[in-house]
């Protein structure tokens, strides 16, 4: 993408189902868990490079002793600097106790991050702070073990606002308005509930107190736990969680936005964000890893009993399919088809654009996610070649001459790498001017390939946003090549609406799709309709959000996808560029050919899967007419 956007968390759980022993005997290593812990997060690199964090708890230990580890780090390289921390720990305790270190339950009792129970996350803000207080795993800590709760997730609550009312009616004083802040209170509050409910029923029965501490820890209903907590939220989510005595859960929202994978043999049970990091991670096929179920929340319980359990009743499935396009990774065995898909797909508009002139056209990508539908358009330009070759071959009446036949036979296409992303320029430039003139060279270009005046380029991109990156360098460096025209292709539709499940796109002004509208409307006469959707926007605000519609879709009724593309070029289209420009954006219809098991399509549609969704896009549109360059959502 072009455009960088923050999105998406990730998160990766670990329940071993043996005594760690078991692993030393097997593996040759102590450490198995910690490792694929590691290995499960650096394959998740993508989805976040704010910070990341681990946690692990450990089981049966003894009074008096710790038996939850937690690290959280910053920036681009948290997840190198924790396992470091880890390892520099464990390197440590074999230095100076080489004998013991072999013994796995002297080593749960001394050792810290030596636990049955791993969790981990990375994280991508979408809210403005980054602070080591706003990662992931969070801890809600007690005396009581089974009172003792972590939490980490990949989401993003519409109605925080709500959630942290009702915290305050059940007496509770949250220290910041954050969904992570009530996803942590809200099951923390229900899990003392159902904790205090058991005490009082086994206290009874006449059992002592250390006694009911491990009755609790067996009887206590995580289901009943998480349908209490979730009965209000609205949003998108992945949430996993723990509590202190080793029950795990990670639970999915009913509308399946956040995407949830896991596996499970007799020795572990792992969850990821993404499918193909768990096949690399324990080297296992393609059907053997499992969706968890919208919804539902996968439940290990301390003594190894594992289930899935609805906890909200599942809407229509609506999976996000920016994931598809853009923010999972490329390397899953679906998700690679469906980004090839993307960019066949988009075929016979590219060919209507140059007019089927195969010979004249070089056809590329921009770095680097694009790569992938790249070669699904490799593939439909050539088939358009053969269809070509075929009807001219079997079906010409006339006398075909040698020279026509060899040019119909030497017709193929021209696949080069034009365009190259350079590392990320620093930052010491202050000065504007300067400043702006060292983004043109965030991309540069490969040389020598396309003819001056003669050859069309066509280039790929897997999404546009905002549209800057075209204007403010890719379009300008290619212009440098002198090609008669540029045809930038977006394998996604226009991105007209914002996220509110966890991706960082809440602002309308920020889609250069919504600034094209606009544009249309004010050169339309119908600049009205703008006032006409805010006034309605005003009057949802105390509606209740059930009733409540996206108004915003008013804004494009006017015009088609073809008007509005068309005013996207004349808006990315740099003063100085000499070549004709022409942008081409996928058809909604296209995308859900392929991608259609992912139907979440809000952000082109502005078909939200939760009532809150509505809420957060009349918000937006309010700000942006208000001039707040704000989000239209408390966040993380």
């Amino acid at each position: 993408m072009s455009d960088a956007i923050k999105h998406e968390c990730g998160i990766a759980l670990i329940r071993l189902l043996k005594p760690l022993s078991y692993y030393q005997e097997k593996y040759g290593t102590p450490y198995y868990g910690i490792n694929k812990l590691y290995l499960l997060m650096e394959k998740q690199h993508n989805r976040g490079q704010d910070g990341a964090g681990i946690a692990t708890i450990k089981f049966d230990v003894k009074p008096g002793n710790r038996y939850i580890s937690r690290y959280r780090a910053m920036g681009s390289s948290a997840v190198a600097e924790i396992f470091e921390y880890v390892q520099k720990k464990f390197a440590a305790v074999q230095k100076a106790f080489p004998e013991e270190a072999k013994d796995t339950q002297w080593l749960k009792e001394n050792v810290s991050f030596t636990g049955e129970v791993l969790l981990g996350h990375l994280r991508y803000g979408t809210h403005g702070k980054n602070s080591i207080e706003s990662c992931h795993p969070f801890l809600r800590q007690n005396n009581w073990m089974s009172r003792n709760l972590v939490v980490a997730g990949n989401f993003n609550m519409t109605n925080v606002d709500e959630l942290l009312q009702q915290l305050y009616d059940l007496g509770q004083h949250p220290k910041e308005q954050a969904d992570t802040v009530t996803v942590l209170e809200k099951i923390g509050h229900f899990l003392d509930e159902e904790n205090q409910k058991l005490f009082d029923s086994f206290k009874k029965d006449g059992l002592s107190n250390i006694e009911i501490s491990a009755q609790i820890a067996k009887n206590i209903d995580v289901s009943k736990i998480l349908t209490r907590s979730a009965k209000t939220w609205d949003g998108g989510y992945t949430i996993a969680g723990i509590f202190g005595h080793g029950d795990a859960f990670v639970m999915r929202d009913p509308a399946g936005i956040r995407p949830a994978f896991y596996y499970q043999d007799d020795e572990v049970l792992v969850v990821a964000s993404e499918r193909p990091v768990i096949q690399t991670a324990f080297n296992v096929p393609l059907d053997s890893v499992k969706e968890i179920k919208p919804g539902h929340a996968l439940i290990a319980k301390k003594d190894g009993t594992i289930s899935q359990e609805m906890f909200r009743e599942p809407v229509e499935q609506k999976s996000c399919s920016f994931e598809r396009i853009y923010f999972s990774r490329g390397s899953d065995a679906d998700i690679y088809k469906e980004r090839k898909s993307l960019g066949s797909l988009l075929c016979p508009q590219v060919l209507q654009s140059i007019d089927g002139d195969i010979k004249n056209t070089v056809f590329s990508f921009i770095p680097n996610t694009a790569e992938v539908s790249y070669y699904g358009m490799m593939e439909g330009i050539r088939e358009h070649v053969r269809k070509v070759q075929k009807d001219v071959l079997l079906n010409r009446t006339d006398k075909i001459t040698d020279q026509e036949l060899e040019e119909v036979l030497n017709m193929s296409p021209r696949f080069e790498k034009l365009n190259v992303k350079d590392a990320k320029l620093r930052t010491f430039i202050t000065q504007d001017a300067d400043r702006q003139d060292m983004v043109q060279h965030v991309y540069d270009t490969t040389y020598g390939i396309v003819r001056d005046h003669e050859d069309t380029i066509v280039a790929i991109d897997d999404s546009i946003v905002r549209g800057t990156t075209l204007k403010q360098s890719i379009l300008t460096i290619l212009d440098r090549l002198n090609p008669k025209k540029i045809v930038i292709v977006s394998s996604a539709p226009q991105i007209r609406y914002p996220d509110c499940y966890g991706i960082d796109m809440s602002r309308m002004g920020e889609f250069v799709a919504f600034e094209a509208a606009i544009s249309l409307l004010r050169k339309n006469g119908l600049a009205h309709i703008i006032d006409e959707v805010y006034q309605k926007c005003v009057a949802s605000v105390t509606m209740p959000k059930d009733q409540v519609e996206n108004y915003v879709k008013a804004i494009y009724e006017p015009f088609t996808d073809v008007q509005i593309s068309e005013e996207i070029g004349r808006i990315v289209k740099p003063h100085s560029l000499k070549a004709e420009l022409e942008v081409i954006f996928q058809t909604l219809d296209n995308l859900h050919v392929a991608c259609p098991s992912h139907k979440g399509d809000w952000y082109f549609s502005g078909n939200y899967p939760t009532p809150g969704g509505n809420k957060v896009v009349n918000r937006a549109f309010m700000n942006w007419m208000e001039g707040k360059n704000v989000r239209a959502y408390f966040s993380s």
